[in-house]
């Protein structure tokens, strides 16, 4: 997503470059990386970063408060299914969703009024009014925002607010605010670009843009950990440790 540093200053490839760097990364896909999706080609104009704003391609830096969250967030609790991030509990990715290493697709309805965008992560279905309705109430929280859309001519435009704190997309609060841009380029390719401010997390807002391409797949099932037994596994490691500790 951001800018490597080997190329800083450097906002796309050549078709040379982009070939050699191609190349380089899929040697890379030996042993356990196999499985993992993480892609072996550059997007088409040949970008080095899906960050478009700020003009260096990287995430900027963290407010005071945010680099503090940061820090405390590295220490998770583990007293509780309560205590651990709503990843681990197979609740919630939030949005925005960047691609990774799997489960990376979606699937866009339109109907009248509507436009729902079925997440392949978690199988979340987010539910986009486009009647002018507006947002929920402040105290009403979310776990990916209360969305609204609206068309500006062959763009739907997307405000999403009234996030909760128990979830982050990296690091953000429950001041998140969230605008997305989806345009239709071709019958293959919609240009998705978003747009992410928060006061408390970071020093400005940020834009990335991410082409989604057709692909004529199925949405795979989601099964997180089956039968969430991560989440028990680390639980009751620690109450072992604790016990251990303790000489019981």
């Amino acid at each position: 997503m951001e800018r490597p540093r080997q190329f800083a200053g450097k906002e796309t490839l050549t078709a040379e470059e982009a070939t050699a760097h191609e190349a380089a990364t899929a040697e890379q896909r030996v042993g356990d990386r196999y499985y993992w999706d993480r892609g072996t080609r550059t997007v088409s104009d040949r970008r080095t970063a899906l960050i478009v704003d700020p003009a260096d391609g990287r995430v900027p830096p963290l407010t005071p408060e945010g680099q503090r969250r940061f820090e405390d967030g590295r220490s998770q609790g583990v007293n509780g299914a309560e205590e651990r991030t709503p990843t681990e509990r197979c609740i919630t990715r939030t949005v925005p969703r960047l691609p990774g290493l799997y489960n990376n697709n979606y699937q866009i309805f339109q109907t009248p009024g509507y436009v729902v965008i079925l997440m392949e992560m978690i199988h979340e279905a987010r539910l986009v009014p486009l009647d002018g309705r507006p947002q929920l109430a402040e105290d009403i929280e979310q776990w990916n925002g209360d969305s609204r859309g609206r068309w500006e001519g062959h763009t739907l435009v997307i405000e999403t607010t009234n996030f909760t704190a128990k979830t982050n997309f990296r690091g953000s609060t429950d001041h998140l605010h969230l605008v997305e841009r989806l345009t239709r380029i071709d019958a293959d390719t919609i240009d998705y670009q978003f747009t992410v401010t928060d006061p408390t997390t970071w020093t400005q807002a940020w834009t990335a843009r991410i082409p989604l391409n057709l692909n004529e797949g199925p949405l795979y099932e989601y099964a997180c950990h089956e039968g969430n037994d991560g989440l028990a596994g680390i639980l009751l490691v620690n109450r072992r440790i604790e016990r251990t500790d303790t000489g019981r």
